[in-house]
């Protein structure tokens, strides 16, 4: 602290205001030279208008200045209404994109039942054809029997009938046999 004391003073009383002597109002005194010079640099700037020129400078300016921020805050307006309309239309988009996605999906559901159902009629269709298969299997095993059965009786009543008949028996039964026949076709 002692230090910066000591330098103040010392700055102060080597200052040129100390160094002048004698009368305030003489050329030999450096503040009324400097007095004089700064009285005269004055009129000088009035005579030549520099504070009205600064002034227009500075008044320039601020309309300059003014101007920039009347057109920064009309490019803010315009982008806060440009950033609104984006966001608008991403709410917009994403609104159809999701009634999109909600319509495939139901799209997809519906496809997927579809594709139930023909998988069921197409299921039934191939239980009804197999049902069919096998009663026509069935049918076919049953005739088959019967005819092998007739075949049989045949040649068994073949035998008993040639055992057991005679000759006009046998033409009676061969007419009694052609006339049940005629009125069966008939």
């Amino acid at each position: 602290m002692k230090k910066l004391i000591a330098t103040f003073a010392a700055l102060t009383a080597g200052s040129p205001a100390l160094a002048a002597t004698g009368p305030f109002f003489s050329l030999s005194n450096t503040n009324f030279v400097v007095l004089i010079s700064f009285l005269l640099f004055i009129a000088v700037l009035l005579y030549l208008k520099v504070p009205a020129l600064v002034g227009k400078q500075l008044d320039k300016r601020a309309e300059g200045i003014k101007s920039e921020l009347d057109e920064a805050r009309a490019i803010r307006e315009e982008a806060q209404t440009l950033l609104a309309s984006y966001e608008r239309k991403q709410k917009e988009v994403q609104g159809q994109a999701d009634r999109i996605v909600a319509h495939a999906k139901q799209e997809a559901a519906e496809a997927a039942e579809k594709a139930k159902a023909d998988l069921k009629v197409s299921i039934e269709r191939r239980i009804r054809a197999a049902e069919d298969q096998i009663a026509s299997a069935e049918a076919s095993a049953v005739k088959e029997v019967r005819d092998r059965a007739v075949t049989v009786a045949v040649a068994v009543a073949k035998e008993v009938v040639a055992k057991e008949i005679t000759a006009t028996q046998a033409n009676k039964l061969i007419d009694e046999s052609i006339a049940d026949v005629e009125a069966k076709l008939h």
